[in-house]
């Protein structure tokens, strides 16, 4: 089976200065990114959506912005996960160590 060749990020960064906005939405990264199409399962789309509404200050976080805050603390917590044999198995560990108490 042939490879597949690895997209290369964009930087999709509006020129600063413009008299005008262009149309369509505004920038809202600072740094390169992908579009990528990941499947997901009905549940954890309701329970995006619930925990998207779920804001009392008016504002909401929309569903790929919850991901990428979830993946980056996955990073940020340094936690190896490479260890893990299948998806089920990192479900636990990541569960294991949310709801561990901090001490």
């Amino acid at each position: 089976m042939a490879k597949k060749r690895a997209r290369s990020t964009r930087r999709r960064v509006t020129p600063r200065g413009r008299g005008k906005a262009g149309p369509g939405r505004p920038p809202v990264h600072s740094e390169t990114w992908s579009k990528v199409s990941v499947v997901l399962f009905d549940r954890q789309i309701l329970h995006l959506d619930r925990v998207a509404a779920r804001r009392k200050d008016g504002r909401s976080l929309n569903r790929a912005e919850i991901i990428r805050a979830l993946i980056d603390g996955l990073i940020e917590s340094g936690m190896d996960i490479t260890a893990a044999a299948t998806e089920a198995e990192l479900r636990g560990r990541v569960a294991r160590r949310l709801g561990a108490s901090y001490r």
